[in-house]
C-alpha cells in the first residue's frame, strides 16, 4: 500500500467493522446505534445525485448527520461526472469520503442507468471516478460487485484504481443475484481482487453472524468487513452478541426521537429485529400494533409486550425447553438471529432462467387475454373515467372478500384461489425453491425454469464437442 493509500486509511480510522449503505435503512439513528456497538464507519443511504444537486427539500430529507457521526462516507448514485462532482462538493465538508455506487442491482438502477449496470461501462467509470478524485478534497471510494469471470473483475478493480478510487468495497454477488435468486457471495473473488490491488478492500456479503465477520477478515484477507442485511437483524453483529430483540429495539427507539427519522424508516427497522418472533401465530396481534401504529410510543408498547411475554424464558425463570415448538431457529425466536434465504438454482443460470420465466408468463397472460377477449372489447368502449371507477369497485368488492376464504395451509394468510398446494403465495414460493417444485396457480415456475436451463446447457455441451470432433478431422 503506497503512502498516500496509507494516508487514507488512516483518515478514516483503520475500521475493520463497517455499517453498509442501505436505502432508508442506515438513516442517523441507525448509524448511532450502529456505532454504539462496535461499528467503526458507516455509510449513509444512498443517495440520487441529480436530486441531491437540484432539490433543496431533498437534501435536507434524506441526509442529517451530527459530530459524532464520524468517520462518515457518503454514497452517491448517477451516470454524469459533473452532475456527480457538483453532489460530492455540496457534502465534502459533511462527510470523510465520497463513494460512488456501482453495485446496486434493483430494477430502478437499470431505470436510472445506474449502480450495477454502469459496470460495463468501464470508460465512463473511468471519467466519474477521475472527475471526483481531482476535484473534491475527500477520498474518492467506490462500492462494486462482481463478474462471472474472475478475471474480469480483478481487470475491474484495476481499473478503478487506476482512475484513482482510493478504497473498495466488493459485494461478491454478481448483478443478478438478488431477490429469491440472491445465493451465496463468492469470498474467493473478494480475495482475488485484494490480492490484485493496492488500495484497502471491504469485502460484503455472507455476513450473517459475529463468526462469519472474523471468518471473511481471515478469508478474504481484506481489511474491513461490511454488513446490510446480518446488520438489520442483530446490530450487535459486530460485537458478537446474540441479545433479545427488545434490547436493540427500545435503545434504537430512544435514538430514534433522539435523532428523528421518518415513521416509516423506524417500523421497518423493528419488524426487521422482530422478524422471526412475529412469524409465530400467538404474536399476531402484536404484531398488528406494531402495524398500525402512529407513533413512536405505540410502537414502544409492542416491544414492551414481546419483552413481558419472553422475559421470564430468557431469563430462565420458565423452562423454554418444555413449550411445544417447531420454529426450526437456531436460536430462540426471541434472540436477534439472521434471515436464512433458500438456496436458488445455480447462479451461473439465473440469467437464462429469468429470460425463460419470463416468456413462459407473457404467453400465459397472452391466454388470458384470449378467453376474456368480449369483457376486454366491453371495456375498450367505455371512457377511462367510468373505467377507472368501475376498477375500484371491483378492487373494493374483492378484497371485502378475503375474510371468508379458505386459510393457506402453512400458515393464516388467505390461500391462493389456484394454488395447486393450497398455500398463500409465500408459502407456495418457499416450497417451490425447496422442492424445486412448479404452481401454475402462482405462475412460480421453478422445476420448469431449471429443465430448460439444464437443456441449453446440453445443447451447448453438444454443440461444443461437434465442434470440437470437426475441428479434429
Amino acid at each position: 500500500m503506497d503512502a498516500s493509500m496509507e494516508n487514507v486509511w488512516e483518515k478514516l480510522g483503520r475500521p475493520k467493522y463497517v455499517l453498509a449503505p442501505m436505502v432508508e435503512q442506515s438513516e442517523l439513528a441507525w448509524r448511532m446505534l450502529a456505532r454504539k456497538h462496535g461499528a467503526q464507519l458507516c455509510y449513509a443511504p444512498m443517495l440520487h445525485s441529480q436530486n441531491f444537486v437540484q432539490d433543496r427539500k431533498y437534501r435536507r430529507e434524506f441526509f442529517t448527520t451530527c459530530p459524532e457521526d464520524r468517520p462518515l462516507i457518503v454514497q452517491f448514485c448517477g451516470n454524469d461526472p459533473q452532475t456527480l462532482l457538483k453532489a460530492g462538493k455540496l457534502l465534502e465538508d459533511s462527510c470523510d469520503a465520497v463513494d460512488l455506487n456501482l453495485g446496486c442491482p434493483q430494477a430502478i438502477a437499470k431505470r436510472g442507468f445506474y449502480g450495477s449496470f454502469l459496470q460495463d461501462e468501464w470508460k465512463l467509470i473511468h471519467e466519474i471516478v477521475k472527475t471526483l478524485r481531482q476535484n473534491l478534497s475527500v477520498p474518492v471510494t467506490c462500492k462494486i460487485r462482481i463478474f462471472d469471470d474472475v478475471s474480469k473483475t480483478v481487470a475491474y478493480a484495476k481499473m478503478l484504481e487506476e482512475a484513482g478510487c482510493q478504497m473498495l468495497s466488493v459485494h461478491g454477488r454478481i448483478r443478478e443475484q438478488k431477490g429469491r435468486l440472491t445465493g451465496l457471495a463468492d469470498w474467493s473473488q473478494i480475495k482475488a481482487v485484494k490480492e490484485n490491488v493496492n488500495i484497502p478492500v471491504l469485502a460484503n456479503g455472507n455476513i450473517l453472524t459475529g463468526n462469519d465477520v472474523h471468518r471473511c477478515l481471515y478469508e478474504t484477507m481484506c481489511e474491513g468487513v461490511m454488513s446490510a442485511e446480518g446488520h438489520l437483524h442483530n446490530p450487535y453483529i459486530f460485537e458478537n452478541q446474540t441479545p433479545p430483540i427488545w434490547e436493540p429495539a427500545l435503545e434504537y427507539l430512544d435514538l430514534s426521537q433522539q435523532y428523528p427519522c421518518p415513521l416509516s424508516n423506524t417500523r421497518g427497522h423493528l419488524f426487521k429485529l422482530c422478524y422471526h418472533v412475529f412469524c409465530l401465530p400467538e404474536n399476531e396481534s402484536i404484531r398488528e400494533i406494531l402495524a398500525k401504529g402512529q407513533t413512536r410510543d405505540e410502537f414502544r408498547r409492542a416491544i414492551n409486550l414481546l419483552k413481558d411475554k419472553y422475559l421470564p424464558f430468557h431469563t430462565g425463570v420458565l423452562p423454554w425447553d418444555n413449550v411445544q415448538n417447531d420454529y426450526n431457529l437456531v436460536f430462540p425466536p426471541w434472540l436477534c438471529q439472521p434471515y436464512l434465504r433458500a438456496i436458488p438454482p445455480s447462479r451461473v443460470d439465473t440469467t437464462e432462467v429469468d429470460v425463460e420465466s419470463n416468456n413462459l408468463l407473457a404467453n400465459e397472460k397472452e391466454n388470458l387475454k384470449r378467453t376474456n377477449e368480449e369483457d376486454i372489447t366491453e371495456e375498450l368502449q367505455m371512457s377511462k373515467k367510468k373505467m377507472k371507477k368501475l376498477n375500484k369497485i371491483k378492487n373494493k368488492s374483492s378484497s371485502s372478500q378475503r375474510g371468508f376464504e379458505e386459510l393457506c395451509s402453512n400458515c393464516k394468510n388467505p390461500k391462493g384461489l389456484k394454488c395447486e398446494y393450497n398455500f398463500c403465495k409465500k408459502c407456495c414460493r418457499d416450497k417451490c425453491y425447496l422442492e424445486v417444485a412448479d404452481c401454475l396457480g402462482h405462475r412460480i415456475l421453478v422445476k420448469t425454469n431449471k429443465n430448460v436451463v439444464r437443456h441449453k446447457k446440453e445443447d451447448k455441451e453438444k454443440l461444443e464437442c461437434k465442434q470440437i470432433c470437426t475441428e479434429v478431422s
